[in-house]
């Protein structure tokens, strides 16, 4: 496949190109700062330096045209609310728009585990960050794309296990860089996991395990319990499967 990594020097950017290359994908990571040329370039992935924030419609779609997949790891990183709102919203959804358009096959977007669903106050330093992500991700789920929408938890730099604990029911929780690093990588390719939002945090159950058990469920089947330390939980009531 050929992959674009829109924030290609945030952390689990750098940690999924060279997953996705040493897996035989064609990567293009695109940068802002031309100083990050290098740190990009050793992952293996191609680098395109371009300012998201800055592009209108018609550049966007250059910029992802002749692609088979965007994955959108891109943020403002805090700062000022105008630019968590130009990059994390408006950029965001000026790209899925430009997928569309170009005819790119999948988006794969990694959000928060809150988003859409926390009630954070405005005078809360979150406050703007969590509208700019549900609006991206609400604009996905009405996209005609196939999408894959990844919320973790609370990002640590914990050594990645392979496992995690995923569904509705979870709201927090330390959530490895590398263990998201590890889903990404697996989902980007997945087309049976078409219009299906993943919250998760570290756990308990193989990343891999987990993407046949929602996928089986996306597809109608009947799936096993998700497993998280010595609790056995229902999945049925709890993975979160937003299904166009």
């Amino acid at each position: 496949m050929r992959i674009m990594i829109i924030g290609g020097h945030g952390q689990i950017a750098l940690l999924t190109a060279p997953r996705l290359v040493r897996g035989g994908h064609h990567v293009t990571s695109v940068v802002r700062n031309p100083d990050h040329v290098a740190d990009v370039e050793a992952t293996g992935a191609r680098v395109v330096v371009q300012d998201v924030e800055a592009l209108d419609a018609s550049g966007t779609r250059e910029l992802v045209r002749g692609e088979d997949a965007i994955i959108w790891a891109a943020g403002a990183g805090g700062g000022s609310p105008e630019r968590t709102y130009t990059v994390d919203r408006d950029a965001a959804i000026r790209t899925i728009d430009a997928s569309v358009e170009v005819g790119v096959g999948r988006f794969v977007m990694v959000s928060y585990a809150g988003s859409g669903r926390d009630n954070v106050a405005e005078d809360n330093p979150l406050y703007t960050y969590a509208q700019a992500k549900a609006a991206a991700d609400g604009h996905l789920h009405r996209a005609a794309v196939n999408w894959t929408i990844l919320g973790p938890a609370q990002l640590t730099d914990d050594v990645r296990t392979g496992r995690i604990g995923y569904g509705d029911h979870v709201v927090k929780g330390d959530t490895s860089r590398g263990n998201v690093a590890e889903l990404v990588a697996g989902v980007v390719g997945r087309t049976d996991l078409a219009g299906v939002t993943i919250r998760f945090r570290d756990g308990t159950t193989a990343v891999w395990e987990a993407m046949e058990s929602m996928a089986r469920r996306a597809a109608g089947n009947p799936v096993a319990v998700a497993r998280e330390g010595h609790r056995v939980i229902a999945a049925a009531p709890q993975l979160a499967l937003e299904t166009r």
